[in-house]
């Protein structure tokens, strides 16, 4: 019996671009932490084998990427007839003290490992020893594969209680080169009828990446070239009391996190003897509402957010409030078709990283995404946490990953420690930004002169710019 030949399944424009920004040293990869607690009895075979089980319900994880031939458009994802999962999750020992900081040092070496590029593009790290007796578990997936909806689907999948899907052929022949070729001419005539409305959305995704006139982040430490070594660490807050305040200020929860992010980097630069009170955040736009395991991908545009932090904090949210409902694209995912090619041709003249190393149109990124309200199980296993991570790239030294997940609000800081080797202090000016928002609590004014003799007699980290 003849096997079922695989459809033709190609990288969209937007994991086209992902592809582009991938460099080594500094990899296009996201994950998300799972964490366990004391007694959840997870180990390496079994974690293995719930996976294995479950890997068909996301044909995805079994693929890997190959370029089409010459002329016949984007690369496709094939299956990987060699796929084995004992190549994909591994496990290792938390190192002492055995604490969260000595896990987050492992999920960081994780994140700085290249995934390999002839195999599915995921893995899973399996982090024992906690000092608290639980676990954690790390999937990570390249950008490629999925963008953050696409990542809850897969996560969603793989958890307990996912709906049963049957076990299909694997793995299934390749597309000959015939077929690619004419799915290369169909999609090429199919973007040419399609060229009036991309022109339409022209405009939308031109508003979302300029300022609107407003003038762009001035020179910082927050934006100089990075290495390859990475720090990560987190903060948490009650969802439901960030809402609350959200809805009294006429806004959402991602503006709550932008105010937060702002006024911890105003405090930090000021703590590094820098008078940096505007900056430009870039937020990850969703193209879609939601996911599906077949359909992964890349549907995101990107919108850029002017920040000027002066006022209290209500005032600041009010500001950004009003400034995210003006600068929300009409359509989310253009600036992406925009993006494109311009990344792409900046990557063939082999000029793309220099850029990125240069750019002074955004100060840091902060990704939100919703997570589930209830909690998830995994072997049985409730997971207590779910902590987002992403990756910095260019000349962005710190950015910022936020989840919502079973009525916790978690941001998570990456940062490369030698241009933020004050990460720890960022941390906790943003824990104590968020506290304040949480319990909706005005701060008592500081007299200006009194901010301007702090910043003059803070000393200057390592993190400044020459």
């Amino acid at each position: 019996m003849r096997r079922p030949r695989a459809t033709i399944e190609r990288t969209t424009p937007g994991d086209l671009m992902q592809l582009a920004s991938d460099f080594p040293g500094s990899p296009m990869q996201v994950a998300a932490v799972l964490m366990f607690g004391p007694g959840s009895a997870l180990d390496l075979a079994a974690v293995r084998g719930v996976l294995d089980r479950r890997l068909h319900a996301v044909p995805r994880l079994r693929q890997r990427l190959v370029r089409a031939p010459f002329g016949a458009g984007r690369p496709i994802w094939v299956d990987d007839p060699d796929f084995d999962i004992r190549a994909h999750v591994n496990s290792v020992d938390c190192p002492a003290p055995y604490d969260r900081s000595a896990m987050f040092g492992v999920i960081a070496g994780t994140m700085s490992r290249r995934l390999v590029r002839n195999r599915p593009l995921w893995s899973a790290t399996l982090i024992t020893s906690l000092s608290d007796g639980g676990a954690a578990l790390v999937v990570t997936l390249h950008h490629v594969l999925a963008d953050g909806i696409g990542g809850l689907a897969v996560l969603a999948c793989l958890v307990d209680g996912a709906p049963a899907t049957p076990d299909t052929v694997f793995p299934r022949p390749p597309p000959r080169r015939r077929a690619v070729f004419l799915d290369a001419t169909a999609t090429r005539c199919r973007a040419l009828s399609h060229l009036p409305a991309k022109a339409r959305h022209l405009r939308s995704a031109m508003a979302a990446l300029t300022t609107g006139g407003v003038a762009g982040p001035p020179p910082s430490s927050l934006n100089q070239p990075i290495g390859s070594h990475r720090g990560v660490a987190d903060v948490r807050v009650d969802l439901a009391s960030v809402q609350r305040t959200a809805h009294a200020h006429s806004a959402t929860v991602n503006d709550v996190v932008l105010t937060a992010v702002t006024g911890a980097l105003h405090g930090l630069l000021c703590q590094r003897g820098e008078t940096v009170d505007r900056f430009v955040i870039s937020v990850p736009v969703a193209g879609r509402r939601s996911a599906s395991a077949g359909h992964l991908g890349n549907e995101v545009g990107v919108m850029t957010v002017p920040v000027t932090v002066t006022g209290d904090l209500h005032q600041r949210l009010a500001a950004i409030a009003r400034t995210t409902r003006r600068r929300r694209p009409a359509t989310p995912n253009a600036s992406a078709a925009l993006l494109g090619p311009v990344f792409r041709t900046l990557a063939w003249l082999g000029v793309l990283r220099w850029f990125v190393n240069r750019q002074h149109l955004v100060s840091t990124m902060v990704t939100n995404i919703r997570g589930s309200d209830a909690g998830l199980f995994l072997l049985g296993a409730q997971i207590l946490e779910i902590i987002p991570v992403t990756p910095i790239t260019g000349n962005v030294t710190v950015a910022f990953a936020v989840l919502s997940y079973a009525g916790t609000l978690t941001v998570t800081v990456t940062a490369d420690p030698r241009c933020c080797p004050d990460l720890p202090a960022l941390v906790a000016r943003l824990q104590d930004e968020l506290d304040l928002i949480a319990t909706d609590q005005p701060p008592e004014p500081v007299p200006e002169a009194s901010i301007r003799v702090l910043c003059a007699a803070e000393q200057p980290t390592a993190g400044r710019l020459p």
